[in-house]
């Protein structure tokens, strides 16, 4: 090969040796997605331990870490309404390493409630799946006067905010829940807020609250000790765990469906191949045998789909909550 002349070599250096050092600044970042993942990932829960939130954070991440060759680790980052966990995750680097578990607080509730919330829910992240939904139930004491939901909905037409309801708070899932009833059924329930735990059950089986709209994870046992009476769920149908307890819909209320859920985000800009290896880590275990029998124990139902599902779904949930919210003029506590 003939050698270059000095004017060539000196245009050689001009043209090639930017490319050559784009090329080894770009190398780590455009091949890091190959052998993704090779770390271990954490998944940001923004719940105490021991709850529901965290039990289902554990499932999904020992699942995924075994689909993955990666560890797991579950970091908790409880408060502020889920705001300080997801805040987290929001800035952390879009590399695929750090997740959150989105719920309806964290993603569609808390950031209307904050002035402040530390993120925006729709823009700081990138769907990666929904790992499940949990229908809601109307729940009163077994000693309770109301035997079906028309019975409830008439006494309270009779005598407004003479009824009411218990929650785990202002701006909780319970709440918001029995507030889209509320509109739902033209009437006026009075609302007695608690500090989170069960205190608001502990009241509701002493008769001192007139009924509850609860997960099915928490009222499906007190169902079935007979502790409490289902009026209705808030499913598209009825459910396996309570056959003989009528929709929403079956009871003069089409259309009414209120779930707590639960998703997986990573933070925005996180690179489509990437999202692509964890939702599909995600689906596949979600049709695990022994992962549908420990969700169905939570009376989770999962919700295997792609990215878009959630990402419409999120909004969706922003757009409903925020329009309640401001409707109701509901404040934290």
């Amino acid at each position: 090969m003939p050698s270059l002349t000095p004017a060539l070599r000196r245009i050689a250096r001009r043209v090639l040796l930017p490319a050559a050092l784009a090329a080894c600044a770009l190398g780590p970042a455009a091949y890091a997605q190959s052998d993704y993942p090779n770390k271990p990932l954490t998944l940001l829960v923004p719940y105490p331990a021991g709850g529901a939130n965290d039990a289902v954070a554990r499932l999904v991440g020992q699942k995924m870490s075994e689909s993955l060759k990666q560890p797991v680790i579950i970091d908790n980052r409880p408060g502020a309404g889920t705001t300080i966990g997801t805040a987290a995750a929001a800035k952390a680097a879009p590399d695929g390493y750090t997740l959150v578990l989105g719920s309806l607080a964290s993603h569609a509730v808390s950031p209307h409630l904050y002035a402040k919330p530390g993120y925006d829910a729709i823009a700081d992240f990138t769907p990666v799946g929904t790992i499940g939904v949990v229908p809601m139930v109307l729940i009163v004491a077994k000693e309770s006067p109301y035997t079906d939901l028309r019975s409830l909905v008439e006494a309270a037409r009779r005598q407004p905010n003479a009824l009411n309801y218990g929650s785990a708070g202002n701006g909780s899932p319970l709440h918001l829940a029995a507030e889209l009833f509320k509109q739902s059924a033209h009437i006026q329930i009075s609302h007695v807020p608690y500090k989170g735990g069960n205190a608001h059950t502990m009241d509701l089986l002493g008769g001192r609250l007139d009924m509850i709209l609860d997960t099915l994870t928490s009222a499906a046992p007190l169902i079935k000790g007979g502790k409490v009476r289902a009026l209705a769920v808030a499913a598209p149908s009825r459910l396996p765990e309570l056959p003989g307890v009528p929709t929403f819909s079956e009871s003069g209320y089409p259309g009414f469906e209120v779930n707590a859920w639960y998703a997986l985000y990573a933070p925005a800009k996180t690179s489509k191949e990437v999202i692509g290896r964890l939702n599909a880590a995600l689906v596949a275990v979600l049709r695990q045998p022994d992962v549908l029998e420990k969700f169905g124990n939570l009376g989770v139902r999962t919700q295997p789909g792609p990215p878009q599902d959630l990402a419409r779904f999120t909004q969706e949930e922003w757009d409903r909550y925020g329009k309640l919210i401001l409707a109701s003029g509901i404040r934290i506590d």
